[in-house]
């Protein structure tokens, strides 16, 4: 068995489980020493929802100006990027998970086709043939879990939050002392009530954030975002 997985025609599916393993090792050990790896991913996919409306209205009115219809290629492809996200139910459920639902699928997938291609054939098939029909049916399969994973999660933790939203929030730092460049964890609730830990940073160079601290989350980086103190009790209590 061990291999069979480790011929060369197999090493797609054998580097995509342990990937996916790797991934939940990096998840469960960051959510025990507070870095929230999920949240860097999340960080990381587009609110394509908002992206898409202000596209299209841009493209709109550009094309209204210059003669282009709205057949425009930057609104069918951001059109066709979105809808195959939504397939997927990126929006609905965290894209961490849909990862590596992925992964897992795709490694056991391809593992299963070329097991019945040697049974048939005493060969198997090139890597990037059996690839691609790995991928091709591996799509539909990730829908279908992921439709299974929607109905039994419970559904404040189904509401995938758009990470930009975090913006102009209360965050309460939790762990670790924060300067620049130099993040700490810090609790911010999402317009659901559920909360969320990121990793904060002073937006002004000379501000250092302690733990128990209360910032405003102002710009969104790559791996987390960047705030200032925050000096105002209105703010606080509209995000209570």
């Amino acid at each position: 068995m061990i291999g069979f997985m480790l011929q060369s025609q197999n090493w797609p599916f054998m580097v995509s489980l342990t990937i996916m393993v790797m991934i939940a090792c990096l998840e469960g050990v960051s959510t025990l020493i507070g870095m929230g790896f999920s949240s860097m991913i999340e960080s990381l996919i587009p609110d394509f929802n908002m992206d898409v409306d202000a596209d299209m209205d841009v493209d709109a009115n550009a094309g209204a100006n210059s003669g282009i219809g709205p057949d425009h290629p930057n609104i069918s492809t951001t059109g066709i990027l979105t809808k195959t996200f939504g397939w997927l139910r990126i929006g609905q459920i965290p894209v961490l998970i849909i990862l590596i639902a992925f992964l897992t699928i795709f490694g056991l997938v391809g593992f299963f086709i070329q097991s019945v291609v040697v049974k048939i054939t005493g060969h198997l098939l090139p890597g990037i043939i059996a690839s691609a029909i790995s991928f091709l049916l591996t799509l539909p399969l990730v829908r279908a879990a992921t439709g299974i994973i929607v109905k039994i999660m419970p559904k404040d933790e189904t509401q995938a939050v758009a990470e930009k939203s975090f913006i102009g929030r209360i965050a309460v730092i939790t762990l670790g002392k924060a300067s620049k460049n130099n993040p700490a964890q810090a609790k911010v609730r999402d317009k659901f009530g559920t909360a969320h830990y990121v990793m904060v940073e002073p937006d002004i160079d000379d501000e250092n954030f302690a733990q128990g601290d209360q910032v405003l989350i102002v710009k969104q980086t790559g791996f987390g975002y960047k705030a200032i103190h925050n000096a105002t009790a209105a703010l606080q209590e509209m995000d209570e």
